[in-house]
């Protein structure tokens, strides 16, 4: 590997971070109690949608520092860019499992958007490395909350 295609050690660590309150939430909804918070399978959802949206979020920025684009290109990249949002808050008011399921398959289209926009030269090349193995974490938590889960 490269070192322009190695994952930085910074986005690793803090990407993985972000994965274990998915496993944390997913364990107690599979297993636990309600949290002071809510229902665990509930709190799953929201952190879903809003990691979700961060993610989105991540694609805005990068269309804002490749804005040489045309501006047809460029409108196209920041509404895809938002897409994610809004997809995380319309499955807020989904059934809880319908809303993990929807939130796996948005992780998914999102790791392909993701992918590339690495291979069009719009995102770093070791983006899409970190963000498989993310997804996939993120996808295995969501799918044996709606297996398992108490909602």
């Amino acid at each position: 590997m490269n070192h322009a295609s190695r994952i930085p050690r910074p986005a690793l660590i803090l990407g993985w971070l972000g994965v274990l309150p998915f496993a944390a939430l997913t364990l107690l909804a599979a297993y636990g109690s309600d949290l002071p918070g809510g229902a665990p399978f509930g709190l799953l959802v929201l952190y879903g949608a809003i990691i979700l949206s961060f993610m989105g979020g991540a694609q805005w920025g990068l269309a804002m520092v490749t804005a040489a684009e045309d501006a047809g290109a460029l409108a196209r990249r920041l509404a895809i860019s938002v897409m994610p949002a809004l997809a995380g808050f319309g499955l807020w008011f989904a059934p809880p499992k319908l809303a993990a399921l929807g939130l796996a398959a948005s992780f998914v289209l999102l790791l392909a958007y993701d992918t590339a926009t690495a291979r069009a030269g719009t995102a770093p090349s070791w983006y899409p490395a970190l963000r498989l193995q993310l997804t996939l974490a993120v996808v295995t938590c969501l799918l044996l909350a709606a297996a398992l889960g108490r909602n």
